[in-house]
């Protein structure tokens, strides 16, 4: 299966594409409720609502998995990434409670799922440890043991951890679980599929009429839907949430260990900033090591390549690696008060909704966000909508305006055409390198592959035209400011944008 970008990870190995039924086509249905996106959010969503005997369609710009589901490191936790002790200082203890039952519940659905789909996705229950290094570290470990205790939740210090890395004190939270996430959604959506509901890959949504009855925009025609929900990572178009994100990447390896031994059994987490996390995953009865961190804000690191150096660096301090099997990056949005965003999308009729803002927690933000739209949806109420609500947040004065102005930009180059070898002079790019060049007042973002062909676009992101950096791990341009994703040659792989890189045509001088 594809992923948005050029490592491979874990997840993606000996996955086929998924064959959609062909009978499925919209004609002039109006659907209850339309989809953007088919990630582990989408598909969770469009089973539960189509469960619940309402009509879907899941509107997929590539193909299934194509995004953070096939590049995330799939430990499912019950507890937020922010602790509670201070999400308690910014939602109250009521709230948080609320928090803790949300991600409990995230998690009995999954295991629900693979018990009554019989899904062979490697699920696992386990407990995750959270382990202090220095005095520093420690204290900060009692205070989220406090917020733990204060609102009733199960944690206990425990004299053993799970990896190979010294440590002065460490926590155990029961309960837990990982699994293997896109055998997870193959096997949802062919649930989906059987109970009647419409799943189109290779659809991206381009606009939507904003009427009672919206009618969406798609690269394979119209759709009509009573309901649309953006379950697109993060929302295209400009919004309030876009500056209430801040996009992040997070670098990954699954490794082979010499010693069986040593394979983790369990969810280990650091206190370091950025923290490490480690866990096992077994596939097709190979055990893999999958550590992560090093993130850092998309596109505010020139060399990603180093990222994953110093990653496995660190794991080789502790572990005896026989092979690094896959290794890979993937991005999440961070929300700025803890929290994911979950419900009616700012600013839109109230027929349209969001899942964002997820975190490094996304596959139990994802079934949160599942249960509160269809609740929201079917029932008209969620016991969640307050505390997810994505409105909490309110614009400044003017942002309003700024949206109407700045949305989907579109920078076009006078005279777009290049002297591809007048380029290639200046530039002198190696074979995989790229870069941001001024040329004829110009700003192009270049990158020559490997076969030596230069690929040229305009390096204004058109989302709202910062501009784009490189990512020399995934080969992707990146935006830094909202986390817009461009493959080499310009194509849409992460939303905000909605629209292309321009590309420049480059012209071949021809000796007479």
């Amino acid at each position: 299966m594809k992923r948005d970008g050029a490592c491979t990870s874990l997840w993606q190995d000996g996955m086929t594409d998924y064959k959609a039924q062909q009978n499925n086509t919209a004609g002039n249905k109006i659907f209850d409720v339309v989809i953007v996106g088919g990630g582990i959010t989408g598909i969770t969503t469009g089973l539960l609502l189509q469960k619940a005997g309402k009509a879907v369609m899941i509107a997929e710009a590539q193909n299934i998995g194509f995004g953070t589901t096939g590049g995330t490191t799939a430990h499912l936790n019950s507890f937020m990434e922010m602790p509670f002790n201070q999400l308690i200082k910014n939602f109250g203890e009521e709230n948080t409670r609320l928090v803790a039952k949300a991600g409990r519940q995230a998690l009995e659905l999954i295991k629900k799922h693979v018990e009554e789909y019989a899904i062979d996705c490697g699920h696992q229950e386990v407990s995750a440890y959270i382990y202090a290094q220095d005095e520093k570290q420690i204290k900060e470990l009692d205070d989220i043991v406090e917020g733990f205790k204060k609102i009733g939740t199960e944690v206990s210090v425990t004299k053993t951890i799970p990896v190979k890395i010294p440590y002065e004190k460490a926590i155990e939270i029961t309960g837990q679980a990982q699994f293997h996430p896109t055998r997870y959604i193959y096997a949802l959506a062919k649930e989906f599929e059987k109970l009647g509901g419409v799943l189109a890959e290779n659809c991206r949504v381009t606009s939507v009429g904003e009427n009672e009855i919206l009618e969406i925009t798609t690269s394979q025609g119209t759709i009509k839907s009573r309901n649309l929900i953006y379950a697109t990572h993060i929302p295209p178009g400009v919004n309030l949430l876009h500056f209430r994100c801040a996009p992040y990447r997070s670098y990954v390896i699954a490794a082979k260990l010499k010693n069986e031994s040593d394979y983790p059994d369990g969810l280990a987490y650091d206190m370091d900033e950025p923290y490490h996390y480690f866990r096992t995953q077994e596939v097709d009865g190979q055990k893999y090591l999958i550590a992560g961190g090093e993130d850092h804000k998309t596109a505010h690191e020139e060399n990603t390549e180093i990222c994953f150096t110093r990653l496995e660096a660190y794991v080789r301090k502790f572990y005896d690696i026989d092979s690094i099997a896959f290794r890979w990056s993937s991005q999440f949005f961070d929300p700025v008060d803890g929290l994911a965003y979950i419900g009616h999308l700012p600013g839109h009729p109230q027929n349209m909704f969001v899942a964002t803002g997820f975190g490094g927690i996304g596959m139990t933000n994802s079934h949160i966000a599942a249960l509160t739209l269809t609740d929201i949806i079917v029932a008209g109420k969620s016991e969640y909508e307050d505390l997810f609500n994505p409105n909490r947040l309110k614009p400044v004065a003017g942002f309003s305006n700024f949206v109407k102005e700045a949305a989907d930009v579109v920078s076009h180059l006078i005279g777009g055409t290049f002297s591809k070898e007048k380029l290639d002079t200046l530039v002198e790019l190696a074979h995989g390198e790229a870069k941001v060049v001024k040329y004829e007042g110009h700003t192009l973002a270049l990158y020559k592959d490997e076969e030596g062909q230069l690929h040229a676009v305009n390096s204004a992101c058109t989302h709202i035209k910062c501009t784009v950096g490189w990512n020399t791990a995934e080969k992707s341009w990146d935006c830094p400011c909202h986390g817009s994703r461009f493959s080499y040659d310009g194509m849409v792989l992460t939303a905000p944008a909605r629209k292309d890189l321009e590309v420049i045509h480059l012209e071949e001088l021809v000796d007479h």
